[in-house]
């Protein structure tokens, strides 16, 4: 487990780091409440990765793709606005979950049950107005 507190100003070293100890997962995790900064932090690091399309929350749509400089698909996942989770079994979550391509997952606990058994979690907190701790660790799912 690795745990980094920083400054918004400082993100963008943070995004970095946070790539660094993701290694080789493709499931990431993103957890916090509301306003700590999930979104900002996924915009940082799609930047970090070269990602060539806008970065928003699908909070919508329920998911969005994008694409990397070298032609790579990353899946953007925000579970909030779900009903119920079977509606993710429709969009075909698991598919998403097992093409071997990296999913952000914004507010996966709604979804907890269809998570793959390894993914990346990272939790975030908001410790003032521009100061965020977070905490980086590969999980197991215990479904």
């Amino acid at each position: 487990m690795l745990t980094i507190s920083y400054q918004l100003e400082d993100i963008d070293q943070v995004a970095q780091k946070v790539i660094g100890a993701a290694a080789d997962q493709k499931i990431w995790v993103f957890k916090g409440q509301m306003g700590a900064g999930k979104t900002t932090l996924i915009k940082t690091i799609a930047k970090a990765m070269s990602v060539v399309d806008p970065v928003s929350s699908p909070t919508f749509g329920i998911v969005n793709e994008y694409q990397t400089e070298e032609g790579e698909q990353i899946f953007h996942f925000d579970f909030y606005r779900l009903e119920d989770p079977k509606e993710a079994l429709d969009i075909g979550i698991e598919e998403y979950f097992y093409s071997g391509k990296i999913c952000w997952l914004e507010w996966a606990e709604r979804v907890a049950q269809f998570l793959p058994d390894d993914f990346f979690l990272i939790s975030i907190d908001s410790t003032s107005a521009t100061g965020r701790t977070l905490t980086l660790q590969h999980s197991q799912n215990a479904h």
